[in-house]
């Protein structure tokens, strides 16, 4: 029996309609998973108050699991004995995973310029979202999490696009 074949356009219009919904569910579900190592962890702490309320994000229980986690957020120092966990905990997380940069030790080493500090985790894993500061407002913590749920929002979610 001969079956009509639908035109590219109207899979590519499908694909990019469930790239959306996929993109908007995923936005509101954030599993963080803190990997906290220095001061700028009571910050991160403040963050989750009733004043700031990341579960108006969708960003509120942080899993202690990597493998029940999607955003890992890197807080404070991290110095070159540190670096293989962290890389080995990153790759235990399942696919899609982000990674926001807390801090400017996280992110640059900080005034911590010497032999044992990392100076930037960038070189050890894929960093998504940047949230200078020393340590940062948590009004700055809100703005990078909205800017990672932009970036989920609007990316191609491959795994969904492989089957048409």
């Amino acid at each position: 029996m001969n079956t009509p074949r639908q035109s590219p356009a109207a899979f590519e219009y499908l694909t990019t309609k469930k790239d959306e919904l996929v993109g908007w569910a995923r936005k509101f579900s954030l599993f963080p998973y803190p990997f906290v190592t220095a001061c700028c962890g009571m910050e991160f702490m403040s963050v989750s108050s009733t004043l700031y309320d990341t579960d108006r994000f969708g960003a509120a229980l942080p899993r202690f699991s990597p493998r029940q986690s999607d955003l890992m957020m890197v807080v404070g120092t991290i110095n070159h004995k540190q670096a293989p966990v962290l890389r080995k905990v990153y790759e235990q997380m399942c696919e899609p995973k982000w990674v926001i940069a807390f801090g400017t030790c996280t992110i640059s080493g900080g005034f911590y310029q010497n032999y044992a500090v990392l100076l930037g985790i960038d070189k050890v894993i894929p960093v998504d979202v940047y949230i200078p500061g020393c340590p940062p407002r948590p009004e700055m913590v809100i703005d990078g999490i909205m800017q990672l749920q932009d970036k989920i929002a609007t990316a191609r979610h491959p795994l969904i696009n492989e089957h048409f």
